[in-house]
Order: C-alpha cells, then sequence, then structure tokens
C-alpha cells in the first residue's frame, strides 16, 4: 500500500536509456499478416474491422478527404493497441503521457488547417465569424473562434490523457483495496474483485473508444477544412 499511486506512469528506462521508443514501436508488430492468398479467420476479422472502420469515418469526407485514410485507419490502429496494452499487469501506457498525444495532435490538426487554408481560404475564414453578427460583437466573436480553433490540439490531447490515466488509477487502488481485503474479510474480497473485473472490461472498452474518438475529432477537422 505504500506505492506510489503514479509510478506505473512514470516512462522506463533501460540501463538509463528512455525505453519509451522501444514501447511506441512494440504494437505494430502485434498485428497479424498474411503472405497466403487465402487468409485465416483472424486476418479476415481484422480486415473486415479496418474496412468498416475506415468506411464509416470516410463516409462523410470528399476525395481529398479520402486521401487521409491510411492514415486515420493507422492512427487508430496504434492508438487502440496501445491503450489495450496498457492494461496488462507491470506494463506502461504511453498514451497516459500528454506529450505524446499532443506530438500526435498538433500535427494532424495543423495538417489539416493548413490544408483548409490552402484550397478552401474563404471558408476556413469564415469560421472565424459566424454570419449575422452584430457589429460590436466582431473583435470579440473573431478573438474568441481563433481560441477555440487554437486550443482543439490541446482538447484532443487531453482528453485522450485524462480518460487513460483515469482508469488506470481507478484499476490501481481498487486493486490495492483488494488485495488489502484479503487478509481481512473474505466476503468483501469477493465483492471487490467482482468489481476489479467489471472496472477491467469497462476499462477495455474505454480504451477502444477513446481510440476511435480521437480518431474521428481528428477525421472531423479535416472535414472541416476540405
Amino acid at each position: 500500500m505504500n506505492e506510489n499511486l503514479f509510478a506505473s506512469f512514470i516512462a522506463p528506462t533501460i540501463l538509463g536509456l528512455p525505453a519509451a521508443v522501444l514501447i511506441i514501436l512494440f504494437p505494430p508488430l502485434l498485428i497479424p499478416t498474411s503472405k497466403y492468398l487465402i487468409n485465416n479467420r483472424l486476418i479476415t476479422t481484422q480486415q473486415w474491422l479496418i474496412k468498416l472502420t475506415s468506411k464509416q469515418m470516410m463516409a462523410m469526407h470528399n476525395t481529398k478527404g479520402r486521401t487521409w485514410s491510411l492514415m486515420l485507419v493507422s492512427l487508430i490502429i496504434f492508438i487502440a493497441t496501445t491503450n489495450l496494452l496498457g492494461l496488462l499487469p507491470h506494463s506502461f501506457t504511453p498514451t497516459t503521457q500528454l506529450s505524446m498525444n499532443l506530438a500526435m495532435a498538433i500535427p494532424l490538426w495543423a495538417g489539416a488547417v493548413i490544408m483548409g487554408f490552402r484550397s478552401k481560404i474563404k471558408n476556413a475564414l469564415a469560421h472565424f465569424l459566424p454570419q449575422g453578427t452584430p457589429t460590436p460583437l466582431i473583435p470579440m466573436l473573431v478573438i474568441i473562434e481563433t481560441i477555440s480553433l487554437l486550443i482543439q490540439p490541446m482538447a484532443l490531447a487531453v482528453r485522450l490523457t485524462a480518460n487513460i490515466t483515469a482508469g488506470h488509477l481507478l484499476m490501481h487502488l481498487v486493486g490495492s483495496a483488494t488485495l488489502a481485503m484479503s487478509t481481512i474479510n473474505l466476503p468483501s474480497t469477493l465483492i471487490i474483485f467482482t468489481i476489479l473485473i467489471l472496472l477491467t472490461i469497462l476499462e477495455i472498452a474505454v480504451a477502444l473508444i477513446q481510440a476511435y474518438v480521437f480518431t474521428l475529432l481528428v477525421s472531423l477537422y479535416l472535414h472541416d477544412n476540405t
């Protein structure tokens, strides 16, 4: 019980060198590939899920926006696998680090915004001033819309970081309570352990949902600028 509550969020090191890069590169190795003409059930299910997700996200995009389909599918797969691997005991979840999530959010957001200013500059500038705005409110609304635009990547990163971190902390606390109660009261331990199992199932769902939400919001930003 004296263990540091935030110890699992510290970036691991190997011989004094940061191991976060190796951990980030590990999830793609778990994606199965096939060299045969006829795929097995695992590959077929994987391709079906990728096609379903890609179709749902790309349905609202035009031809220019659909050129991002490979990047968005790769993004959702990477975040989902990273979140799920972080649920394993004694593992490190890179998506609990705000710096990494900002490193994913800022380039994608900036690319979408720059594309909008290059291809549809009038529509991009029109977002800063809604139609029918009273003249005295124009400076204030321009400032508010500019701040809301600039805060989008921060909101993306903070949302993913907060949800994943909160789930890990809650699992850590419930797991510690289960271990502490195991020597005191067995019926209470079974109840808390059941809650821990249900919480683990919930966190698996949250890991997948947050990957989808992050990618969907990037897709919406792209749709607004293409």
